[in-house]
């Protein structure tokens, strides 16, 4: 079983919050590759936000991440390896 670490977490947590931009919904595919393993998240999801004061300004910011649908695929040539990928944990960092 192909373990996904932390850091994993942190580069794809910042390649899905690149994609999403200031969207509301998002559906699509973050690809990234960790030594000889390609990983992949396939998402759609729904972003919420809310305004929070920084600074004395009004700052939309992501409260919520609603999946409708996720897989989170890990491949090593040409052999897709099971992992222990938690959409939980990815959004949990994100909205730290």
């Amino acid at each position: 079983m192909y373990e996904v670490s932390s850091n994993l977490y942190l580069k794809i947590a910042d390649a899905l919050m690149q994609e999403i931009g200031s969207r509301a919904y998002f559906s699509g595919v973050i690809h990234h590759t960790e030594g000889n393993t390609e990983c992949k998240l396939r998402v759609t999801l729904f972003i919420e936000r809310t305004k929070r004061t920084d600074d004395d300004r009004c700052q939309p910011h992501i409260c919520d991440l609603i999946p409708v649908w996720w897989e989170f695929s890990t491949i090593e040539g040409s052999v897709e390896l099971l992992n222990d990928f938690s959409f939980s944990e990815l959004r949990a960092i994100i909205l730290n």
